[in-house]
């Protein structure tokens, strides 16, 4: 494909149009988002990064790189999940037109253009955009880099469990489970039969007997709404005094907490000391100068070999134990130090004040970036296609965050809450004024009046003074 440039914002239209020109006063939240990414120089920044996927003259025109990433964000900030669900958007939206510099006589991009632009780039290219996002955040005060929170959640993958085959014979599920009931002597074609017959088995599906032939790094596991799918699984690493996200992984679907948190920590580990070596334009350090030093997890990431693979990192840890009654440490000095040291710290002030930040720092930011943010599911197959959507949807929460911290809103929806909600806090103190300088309206109040006729009373209601009754 031939690279091209983003072009300005401000873009000049064609002089002559057919019809009524549409127009669209645009979004002030994109807007103030495309002058953040024009100020850290992005676009060069990713042109300079995708040079080498691009030829200057073969292929056909194809997405600039920083048009590319800002399609992937906006995932993120209109709730997207897939990039079928985007380029209807692009194709529906104004705004997006005017934050993406498409101009009206320009058609948006389909999403085969868009999934062709992913494949095309690499992983480790997206790796460098989350840097760079995570540069701005440490620029900004956003990054403080000595504790971290660990955090993980399973996505359903885009492939379905009646497609999974056997890895020996390569036969389906349901060819294999007529086989199992021919060899004890039940009626195969009996339905009923079989589903009984599959329910009195253990283990039926496991990953190392069984794949998915359409996706081959999707694993089986159970999710957290209790159904059993093919998923992967996507670990954050979260500075716990900001809330920012350091590090991504992804994993396959059944992959342990406990065998993948070393990963993670070692990934924010780089991440927080390639900040270090970048100064603030006053020569102070943006992040702490001596990197990742704690970390907090909840009680699955416990386990003998983890506290003490995170101990031989020189880091302190924080997580939370699980009630498993009397230890046998026979044989096991390294890990009862270790896991003691671990019990010590958490009972302690500062190990209790973590573990309840963990749910304003890390549970919310995956709130942000999968449920509201849209990625609640995959439509992507491949590790390395999962991980980059991963990588994109997360810098775009740092870039949420950053724009809150800047201008008090994270999202184009927030930001139109707090115009309406300025708009009627004005309007509520225009009436409170007008009601100030105006007389007040003659109120009614209740006199008791007796009939003549009976000793009854009765409630009249008279305009007036308002007297006790």
């Amino acid at each position: 494909m031939a690279m091209g440039t983003r072009k300005m914002r401000e873009r000049q239209e064609g002089l002559w149009y057919g019809g009524e020109l549409a127009t669209a006063p645009g979004h002030p939240f994109y807007k103030r988002l495309n002058e953040v990414l024009d100020d850290a120089k992005f676009d060069r920044f990713c042109e300079k990064s995708c040079a080498g996927f691009y030829h200057q003259k073969l292929g056909r025109p194809s997405l600039p790189p920083g048009q590319y990433f800002r399609i992937m964000m906006i995932g993120f900030f209109e709730g997207l999940d897939s990039e079928r669900g985007i380029a209807w958007r692009l194709a529906d939206s104004l705004t997006l037109r005017q934050f993406l510099s498409i101009g009206l006589d320009e058609k948006t991009p389909d999403h085969v253009t868009i999934s062709r632009t992913r494949r095309l780039i690499r992983a480790a290219t997206h790796q460098r955009i989350f840097s760079f996002v995570l540069e701005q955040l440490a620029q900004a005060g956003l990054v403080k880099g000595k504790t971290i929170g660990v955090d993980s959640t399973t996505l359903e993958a885009n492939a379905a469990m009646k497609s999974i085959v056997r890895r020996d014979t390569g036969e389906s599920y349901l060819t294999y489970l007529k086989r199992l009931a021919e060899a004890e002597g039940i009626d195969a074609q009996d339905a009923a039969g079989l589903l009984r017959m599959d329910r009195k088995r253990k283990k039926k599906t496991s990953n190392e007997d069984w794949h998915s032939p359409s996706d081959e790094d999707a694993e089986i596991t159970k999710l957290k709404d209790g159904r059993t799918a093919l998923a992967f699984k996507a670990e954050n690493a979260v500075d716990m005094e900001t809330g920012a996200i350091v590090a991504v992984t992804t994993h396959g679907g059944a992959a342990a907490d406990t065998a993948t948190i070393q990963e993670t920590v070692i990934e924010a580990g780089i991440a927080v000391a390639g900040l270090i070596a970048e100064t603030t334009p006053q020569g102070e350090y943006p992040v702490y100068p001596e990197g990742v030093r704690e970390v907090v997890a909840d009680k699955g990431y416990h386990s003998n070999e983890a506290v003490l693979g995170l101990e031989q990192l020189q880091v302190r840890t924080y997580i939370a134990e699980p009630d498993r009654g009397r230890r046998n440490w026979r044989g096991k000095a390294a890990e009862k130090a270790a896991v003691y040291g671990n019990r010590r710290r958490i009972q302690g002030p500062r190990g209790k004040s973590l573990q309840r930040q963990r749910g304003e720092r890390i549970e919310r930011n995956f709130a942000h970036q999968f449920d509201t943010g849209g990625l609640d599911r995959l439509y992507v197959r491949g590790t390395e296609n999962v991980h980059k959507k991963l990588l994109i949807q997360a810098a775009a929460c740092n870039l949420a965050l950053l724009m809150r911290s800047w201008y008090g809103s994270g999202k184009p929806r927030a930001a139109h809450d707090k115009v309406v909600d300025a708009i009627l806090t004005i309007l509520a103190v225009l009436k409170a004024v007008e009601g100030t300088f105006t007389a007040p309206r003659p109120t009614l109040y209740r006199k008791l009046r007796f009939s003549r006729r009976s000793d009854r009373p009765h409630l009249h209601f008279s305009a007036g003074r308002k007297r006790p009754v």
